[in-house]
């Protein structure tokens, strides 16, 4: 239990400072058809990095440090990329409509609701 926590704390590190290098100090700022590009590559690159390790590694430790650490603290939409994906290809089709849907509709949500509430503490 501890080598896994030290792997995924460790890839936690490094994927956050990878994930801020990128979007702030390289693209932040930066619009792409009016969103923010930075985030958007983040997104994008930790999905297509989360795919390409879970078809790749072997080592469950690498897994724990690569997967579940760096991707995890780079991005956790490749997390939700590689969820999808899983069900879709054991043929779940039916919930992984309804994950994509519940997620993005919920999580929108969940962050337009935390930001009124935080707007309303606020001092």
């Amino acid at each position: 239990m501890i080598r896994e926590l030290f792997c995924v704390g460790l890839g936690g590190a490094v994927g956050s400072m990878a994930r801020y290098a990128l979007s702030t100090w390289m693209l932040g700022g930066q619009l792409l058809l009016g969103f923010p590009l930075g985030t958007f590559t983040v997104n994008a690159v930790g999905s297509l990095l989360i795919g390409f390790l879970l078809q790749t590694l072997s080592s469950s430790t690498w897994s724990w440090l690569l997967v579940v650490g760096l991707c995890g603290g780079f991005t956790t939409f490749s997390t939700f990329s590689a969820d999808t994906v899983r069900l879709l290809r054991a043929g779940d089709f039916g919930p992984a409509a309804w994950y994509v849907v519940l997620s993005i509709c919920v999580c929108l949500l969940f962050t337009a609701l935390g930001m009124f509430i935080g707007s309303q503490t606020r001092a």
